[in-house]
């Protein structure tokens, strides 16, 4: 099993590395300092298990594993943690992995051979256990070969592309395959809704227009194309233009 660790702290990744080098059927093929890190990793290495540290900064381990649970083939994801009891039991309740600091090598041995995919309600449940709750920070996108993470503060509008999200940003513009629902729930401040089929960054957003025909269109940032407003959203984007 090809397994990659996670951590901002050098000691802890060679700590680990050690333990599950001594393990049979185990083989550390990579580590990472940070969340967006680990995405290229396993980007490249294609693991079996991510053990992946939660307090890092930049991307946090939640958020990257919210990441790596949208891939094809997503990897196991235990996570390493020092959190208190009641983040505990919310990983518990989910059936999540984890492993409390400093590891032990019997707990270790025995979560790796109960290690699982995770699935994105899963991660999004105990995500939301925090107060408040939390919100990425980049969206995932793969582009050809390669990932590609791009900040939330980036994003332009997205846009409901048959069966994915059409992600225009102030870099280019990449499908990703995650729903509109599911993203104007968890980012509901940032992003409103114009169309059953678009959501617009609040923070992009620059005029509206009426149309001859007494429809709306709304213009954004740094882009050409101006996007149909629906009418019934048409006091949402008045309300909240800037």
């Amino acid at each position: 099993m090809k397994v990659v660790i996670v951590d901002d702290e050098a000691p802890a990744r060679d700590r680990l590395s050690r333990l599950v080098s001594e393990l049979h059927d185990y083989a550390v093929v990579g580590d990472a300092t940070n969340g967006a890190e680990a995405l290229m990793v396993c980007h490249d290495q294609a693991p079996d298990i991510v053990l992946m540290d939660i307090r890092m900064p930049g991307m946090d381990g939640i958020e990257a594993a919210q990441n790596l649970a949208l891939l094809d083939e997503p990897p196991a994801v235990i996570f390493t943690t020092a959190y208190n009891e009641y983040a505990i039991e919310a990983f518990e309740a989910q059936a999540i992995g984890y492993l409390m600091k400093p590891i032990r090598r019997s707990r270790l041995v025995a979560v790796l051979a109960q290690a699982t995919r995770l699935t994105r309600p899963q991660l999004t449940a105990v995500a939301q256990r925090e107060q408040p709750p939390r919100k990425r920070s980049h969206l995932c996108a793969r582009v050809r070969d390669d990932l590609v993470l791009i900040p939330v503060e980036d994003v332009v509008f997205l846009v409901a592309d048959q069966k994915y999200v059409r992600m225009r940003h102030t870099a280019g513009e990449v499908l990703i395959d995650e729903s509109l629902k599911a993203l104007e729930n968890e980012f509901s401040d940032e992003f409103l809704r114009i169309h059953r089929n678009a959501l617009v960054s609040v923070g992009h957003m620059k005029t509206l227009h009426r149309q001859e025909d007494g429809g709306y269109e709304v213009e954004v940032d740094g882009c050409d194309e101006h996007l149909t407003v629906s009418r019934r959203h048409v006091s949402d984007v008045k309300r909240r233009i800037r």
